[in-house]
């Protein structure tokens, strides 16, 4: 008879779960990992990875359209082939997926295939592969991630309204594509459909498109995708789909209050997550707030040796913060068994960057201008613009910028905000600025590469101080 106990027992494998479980073994941990669908959960195979592939082949179909601006010439018609698209972005999918499965073997995890449910705090059973398990462990960790949330009136039939599974997927090449919702998945499946040479039109509640990045990006960016022929509609709301035998028939209800019907072929709901906590055992033994699990910074819920981790907890929901949720939580479990070589530290919610990867690319780290000064902050704030960076005028890529904000009084970096070319790849650096607690003397006395993009960071530095060199 196997032996189904454990020191810990993951339920779901997202970067937050299968991290977490890789982190619980490298700390000499019997581990147990379960999962009901993939392993890798929503990132790898439905999520982060799969949806830069697709944006990497509409990224290539966009430069091939645009060689004669490098002073390239292609004979013949550049056009895309969907079907190899989304070929290669399952390929991608599948690849990385199984380099879960070798993680878990090599790092001496447990995998049960089935659907998780919790009978206690340190209890599962779990239905599946091998019919019904029991298992127990001294600690679980909850990472059952989240899922797109429906419009209550129209939900997805992945016919003509799809969420951001069906958008990877798609049978068919959409025409004219509303898309609903401008936060990160929104935009970034917008970007898509439009380099794929879609008629795209966006709809946002709020008053600018990606509501949570800084209000210059808000703006650049709106400017940037309506040049590329996207239809921005903000502070506008979708009152009604229907879907018809030939697409989607919309009322949207525009900032003047006018009502328009518009037809389009399908439609992209991204309007949000929920989490994935329902029926899995945890009404009584956790406290929740509209579905999200309550924890303390190292994960713990009310119930003893009951973790949390990831997109079922309070946000911001993205990969990197569950990862990072994840090897926090193992240590501090560690630590309660006996460990004493662990030293787990709370994540920092003001350090973590947010990366959109539409054409142009976002990123940003810590506070927003506005949030600053709602903070009761003085701040002193540098903006550099690429278009007096060499390397992005090369590169053919001079639109976009880069714009810090520092407390005026003691020269902290509360906050960082990019768009244009590589912004995701550089960001980073802020960040470890951030969690060094660096201040502007020690960014404007650091070297930076010539010629590079990330000069303009410096540039930033230093604008924010009257001492910006190439504007």
């Amino acid at each position: 008879m196997a032996d189904n106990s454990y020191d810990i027992i993951v339920l779901g494998s997202g970067p937050g779960g299968y991290v977490a479980a890789i982190r619980c073994a490298q700390l000499g941990m019997k581990t147990a990992i379960v999962e009901r669908e993939n392993l890798g959960g929503i990132c790898l195979n439905w999520g982060c990875i799969p949806t830069k592939a697709l944006l990497r082949s509409a990224e290539i179909l966009h430069y091939a359209q645009h060689a004669s601006d490098y002073g390239l010439k292609i004979a013949g018609t550049i056009e895309a082939d969907l079907e190899a698209v989304v070929k290669r972005s399952r390929g991608v999918a599948k690849q990385l997926s199984g380099g879960i499965a070798h993680l878990m073997k090599k790092n001496k995890i447990t995998v049960h295939m089935g659907e998780g449910t919790l009978t206690g705090p340190t209890s599962l059973t779990v239905k599946g592969e091998k019919g019904e398990e029991k298992l127990t462990a001294k600690h679980v960790i909850v990472a059952t991630g989240a899922r797109a949330r429906n419009l209550p009136f129209a939900p997805a039939d992945g016919k003509r309204i799809w969420t951001y599974r069906h958008a990877m997927v798609p049978p068919e090449m959409p025409k004219k594509l509303l898309v609903i919702g401008s936060g990160a998945i929104g935009i970034e499946f917008a970007s898509f459909y439009n380099d794929m040479g879609c008629d795209v039109t966006v709809v946002e509640m709020l008053d600018r498109i990606v509501p949570v990045e800084d209000h210059e990006v808000s703006a650049f960016l709106e400017k940037s995708l309506t040049k590329q022929g996207m239809t921005i509609m903000t502070g506008a709301g979708v009152e009604a789909l229907e879907v018809t035998g030939k697409g989607v028939t919309a009322k949207i209800k525009d900032k003047a209050g006018k009502v328009h019907a518009n037809e389009y072929t399908h439609c992209i709901t991204a309007i949000g997550i929920m989490p994935n906590t329902e029926n899995i055992g945890l009404d009584k033994l956790v406290e929740m707030d509209r579905g999200f699990i309550q924890i303390d910074p190292y994960g713990r819920t009310k119930s003893k040796g009951l973790w949390a981790i990831g997109d079922c907890t309070p946000g911001p929901w993205l990969a990197h913060k569950a990862s990072h949720e994840g090897v926090t939580a193992a240590e501090a479990i560690a630590q309660e068994l006996g460990n004493k070589d662990v030293h787990p530290h709370p994540l920092n919610r003001d350090a973590i960057p947010g990366c959109t990867y539409c054409h142009p690319q976002i990123a940003s780290v810590g506070m927003t201008e506005a949030k600053a000064k709602e903070a009761g902050r003085e701040v002193k704030v540098g903006v550099f613009p690429f278009i007096g960076n060499g390397k992005a005028i090369a590169l053919g890529e001079a639109e976009g910028f880069t714009k810090t904000v520092f407390d005026a009084k003691t020269g902290e970096l509360l906050g960082a905000h990019m768009v244009g070319a590589e912004v995701t790849e550089m960001i980073q650096g802020y960040t470890i600025g951030m969690t060094l607690e660096t201040t502007e003397a020690e960014l404007m006395n650091t070297v930076f590469p010539h010629p590079t993009i990330s000069e303009s960071m410096h540039e930033a530095v230093l604008g924010a101080y009257g001492r910006a060199l190439h504007i």
